[in-house]
């Protein structure tokens, strides 16, 4: 079986010709696409879980990425956070001689997670540092 990491190449690829043909817009709507027809664990695993579920979720996905990481969850104060100190992805990108990153690569991140958080009530936030291939995505439950 291919590892993740292997389709990096494919998916900077591929946002990047949407983008070329097509225009940014192409490349967002992929974006949602995605989100709203292959992460389905993820939805489920908040369905069930709460926020909780993120937890759950990315603790999975990102050991199979073997990323460079902390994550914390404070139910208390209902914050789920990831501080991704090297993203795998970006930062195999940032490594190659032979691949140029797409320049919003880090942003199909906010496009994939956001919908599925907000669909459910949550707050989301993600900065980053695309040079550093760095970012910080906290998930909040709303506290009016």
């Amino acid at each position: 079986m291919i590892s993740c990491t292997e389709f990096i190449p494919a998916y900077n690829e591929l946002f990047r010709f949407l983008h070329h043909c097509y225009g940014k817009e192409s490349v967002v709507e992929f974006w949602h696409h995605l989100s709203d027809t292959f992460l389905d664990n993820l939805r489920r695993s908040i369905a069930e879980h709460g926020l909780k579920g993120c937890f759950i979720y990315w603790s999975r996905t990102l050991q199979e990425e073997a990323a460079d990481f902390s994550m914390d969850l404070d139910e208390k104060k209902g914050v789920f956070r990831i501080i991704m100190n090297r993203c795998p992805s970006l930062g195999r990108l940032l490594e190659s001689e032979f691949i140029e990153p797409y320049p919003d690569y880090c942003r199909h991140c906010d496009h994939l997670y956001r919908r599925i958080a907000e669909s459910f009530g949550l707050e989301f936030d993600l900065t980053f540092d695309a040079k550093r291939a760095f970012c910080i995505l906290e998930i909040r439950t709303c506290n009016y």
